[in-house]
């Protein structure tokens, strides 16, 4: 074997009094480590006023879509709740065919009491069904689902 080798880097200051720079430790401050981890918020921290128009309405129509039917025509709203009246935040969805459903949020906020009315024919609601009643945590995706799960098996949607 040859006795040259290739240079090593070493932590001993070199003849000019200084160490190299592979060996000097990163300039990471915890701050700086903790906000290149940190998830962006999730979608569901937005306020109810924003979630709603923002993005439930839009995720919705797209969803229904996807089953092969037209897009519902979406309001969001405060207004009376159907069946029994009192005040809520609600979104009415109108689809062809005189399908109507109202998905209603007793306080403006995702966790709060949710239900559901459906008519069809141009009929009103006769009939509040709790919705996603027993789930702890919500989201876009799981209120969306459902809401779309309901629908479709009403044969609201697509080609059923």
């Amino acid at each position: 074997m040859s006795a040259a080798a290739a240079p090593v880097a070493s932590s001993e200051p070199s003849s000019a009094g200084t160490v190299p720079a592979a060996k000097t430790p990163a300039a990471k401050t915890p701050a700086a480590a903790g906000a290149a981890k940190a998830k962006p918020p999730a979608p569901e921290d937005k306020p109810f006023n924003e979630f709603v128009p923002q993005l439930l309405l839009p995720a919705l129509a797209k969803e229904c879509q996807a089953y092969g039917g037209p897009a519902p025509t979406l309001v969001f709203e405060e207004g009376p709740m159907p069946v029994v009246g009192g005040n809520c935040w609600k979104v009415q969805g109108d689809l062809p065919g005189e399908r109507r459903f109202w998905l209603c949020f007793a306080n403006p906020d995702l966790g709060a009491i949710k239900t559901i009315a459906l008519a069809e024919g141009g009929s009103v609601p006769s009939l509040l069904e709790p919705f996603l009643s027993d789930e702890k945590k919500m989201s876009l995706a799981l209120i969306v689902s459902r809401l779309v799960q309901r629908l479709n098996g009403q044969k609201w949607l697509g080609p059923n």
